[in-house]
């Protein structure tokens, strides 16, 4: 995954990112806020060769080095040895404390910077005069075992004498929490955090909810993105019921961007377009009604052929006559001049499919499909050929590689990225490529959030900014 693909998905779940966030810095922040206070105090105390304990007016460098090597040997156990009961029990009887060996020992961290004979005790408490009385008890508590308890010698004293260096002062300020710092790891944390939830929600939606999962697909232009709309639920397209609305003006735009896809055109020869689906249920049908209307109100000779013999739905959705249509042309039992119908303009015609055969794929699949759309490519400027959806079958495959490329229909929550990403598979091994695709269901809030476009006759696209809400 490149940096841009993240950058992508971030934004696409950009509410979920931020929720995320807040959540964590919230917590962060309560924390800070609301932690009570720590202080620390520190001791130290420093370790060395007791030379009193030799009889004799002194030690020589032999025996001061004896001494280093010996004190080297045993330092490294002090911090160990600070936190047991022998140390601590005498801290607790001292100072009345009502704590336990192992939970003073919790308290303290006690450690011996390498290479030296000092021992560092410091300790950590919600009230700072204690954790100064503590750390320096502890220490005293240290040189009282290793002088007198630790070692035994002939004399009775030890060899090792502690010193304690430095006592502890009362902490003037907090050591904890510290509220920048953790108010900085709060809003780093929420930024991995929501980045994490992008993530995985991305990973977890099996559906495509934006035309840009579509693209990350399909690798194809949106030629439009269809919101829900009532006017569409009807029996005649919107471009007659609404011809104002911003739904027909969606379809104006497809049908602009149409007229630049990246298809091989015949001069004196009609266009082919092959509209299909991945799964049924995603507005193909009404997609291709619409865009077939679209076409014909600008003065073009528009042909919509139902090639979908299994599923039949063209005639029924624009409430024509649909009985008899593609399938009796193509077993020879009508000429297309008998089952063609004229709907709302004299330059827009309807083949319906008629009643569903039994050997539907042989009939699609058959030179008099292909003699069929050949013919009519000559007498129209458009051919539209809705097809059963991928999922479903391969007509629509056939039928693209005539039309060198198909226009998908993809829908919101409908449409899932599995079966999408199959039908690509199937496509590219038939060397057919998705010349574009129409997001349907779109969430327009998230289509088209700063402008509303207008495509025109000249090619031209024209924004509209989005003022106060409302389109001007």
């Amino acid at each position: 995954m490149s940096l841009l693909d993240l950058l992508v998905i971030v934004r696409k779940h950009i509410v979920t990112v931020i929720v995320a966030f807040v959540v964590v810095v919230a917590c962060g922040s309560g924390y800070t806020f609301m932690a009570p206070p720590k202080y620390t105090a520190r001791a130290q105390v420093i370790a060395t060769f007791n030379s009193a304990q030799e009889s004799g007016n002194g030690t020589d460098i032999t025996q001061q080095n004896t001494g280093g090597t010996y004190i080297s040997s045993q330092i490294t156990s002090y911090p160990t040895l600070a936190t047991t009961g022998t140390v601590l029990q005498p801290v607790i009887n001292e100072l009345h404390l009502d704590k336990s060996v192992k939970e003073l020992a919790e308290q303290l961290t006690v450690n011996n910077p390498t290479n030296t004979a000092f021992v560092n005790i410091s300790t950590t408490d919600g009230d700072a005069e204690r954790a100064a009385a503590i750390a320096n008890a502890v220490a005293k508590s240290l040189q009282n075992v290793v002088e007198n308890d630790l070692y035994v010698s002939n004399n009775g004293q030890s060899p090792i004498k502690v010193s304690i260096v430095q006592k502890a002062d009362v902490p003037d300020e907090p050591s904890s929490p510290k509220t920048g710092l953790y108010l900085a790891i709060g809003v780093v944390l929420g930024l991995v955090v929501g980045v994490i939830a992008a993530l995985l929600k991305d990973l977890l939606r099996t559906k495509v909810e934006e035309s840009s999962d579509v693209r990350g697909i399909v690798h194809a232009s949106a030629l439009g993105s269809i919101p829900k709309n009532e006017a569409l639920e009807g029996t005649r397209p919107v471009i007659i019921t609404e011809p104002n609305g911003p739904v027909a003006e969606e379809y104006r735009r497809i049908r602009a961007n149409i007229k630049f896809l990246q298809v091989d055109k015949v001069p004196d020869r009609g266009q082919l377009l092959v509209i299909s689906s991945t799964s049924p249920s995603e507005g193909k049908t009404t997609t291709v009604i619409n865009v077939a209307a679209v076409l014909a109100e600008n003065g073009a000779k528009v042909l919509l052929v139902d090639a979908d013999l299994r599923h039949p739905s063209v005639a029924h959705h624009l409430g024509i006559e649909g009985s008899v249509g593609l399938a009796h042309v193509l077993s020879g039992q009508m000429s297309p001049v008998d089952v063609v119908q004229s709907y709302w303009k004299p330059n827009l015609h309807i083949l319906p499919a008629g009643k569903r055969p039994a050997n539907a794929s042989l009939l699609l699949n058959s030179d008099m499909m292909k003699m069929l759309i050949e013919q009519a490519l000559m007498q129209y400027d458009y051919v539209l050929i809705d097809t059963a959806p991928l999922a479903v079958s391969n007509d629509g495959i056939v039928f693209g590689s005539w039309a060198k490329g198909v226009v998908l229909v993809a829908a919101n929550g409908i449409c899932r990225k599995k079966d999408l990403e199959e039908s690509m598979d199937a496509l590219r091994t038939a060397k057919v490529p998705v010349l574009g695709f129409v997001f349907n269901f779109a969430n327009p809030k998230k289509e088209h959030k700063n402008a509303y476009y207008y495509y025109y006759e000249d090619g031209a696209r024209r924004s509209t900014p989005r003022r106060n809400g409302r389109k001007h």
